[in-house]
């Protein structure tokens, strides 16, 4: 049995936490929710409601297994918590998954691990991927090591998949170059 961090805030996208959560638990494994307080209660932006377990402040990534990040506006509540941001950043230098979904990405590039990794994400947030040095496809998942990424709800099937698979089998390769057809522009040469 693993032990997965679901870090959350206030507007969180209400499937992109519950699907992830009931599938991690369905499974066997612990689901514990962080909050920058503990027992916070939390509202997504569909109502859902929820309750912090632990903050942030009072963990470290070697207690865990895996990160999932929902999207929805949480993620861009998070990104404002030194804290937080840090226990995002060590998840990545621990080679652990890190499931990110839709604004989750957003994390990432705070985190400053994005740079490099082929990812997804709602395309609203593409652009600031690639200016922090990732490179943006659009694909239902993305798995680049041990950064998972998906664009949106409609996503969830593979994103759980593809987090339950790396908890249970490790990481997936790196994907490196050349880039994803998706992520490269035909272009004719230069005319002179």
């Amino acid at each position: 049995m693993a032990r997965i961090a679901f870090i959350v805030a206030n507007d969180f996208e209400d499937s992109e936490f519950s699907v992830p959560y009931d599938k991690v638990r369905q499974a066997g494994h612990e689901a514990v929710i962080i909050g920058l307080e503990a027992g916070k209660s939390l509202k997504g932006k569909k109502g859902t409601e929820i309750k912090t377990e632990r903050a942030v402040k009072e963990l470290k990534a070697a207690d865990f297994q895996a990160l999932v990040i929902p999207g929805g506006y949480s993620p861009d509540h998070l990104r404002m918590d030194i804290a937080m941001v840090g226990f995002v950043r060590d998840f990545f230098k621990e080679d652990k998954p890190i499931a990110s979904v839709c604004h989750g990405p957003w994390m990432l590039v705070e985190a400053d691990i994005a740079d490099g990794h082929t990812v997804t994400s709602f395309p609203s947030i593409k652009t600031d991927l690639i200016n922090a040095g990732a490179r943006w496809v659009d694909r239902e998942v993305v798995e680049d090591g041990n950064i998972i990424t998906s664009r949106k709800p409609g996503d969830l099937e593979a994103f759980c998949a593809a987090l339950l698979r790396q908890v249970q089998n490790g990481i997936a390769p790196r994907l490196g170059t050349p880039q994803a057809p998706e992520a490269t522009a035909d272009r004719a040469p230069p005319v002179h």
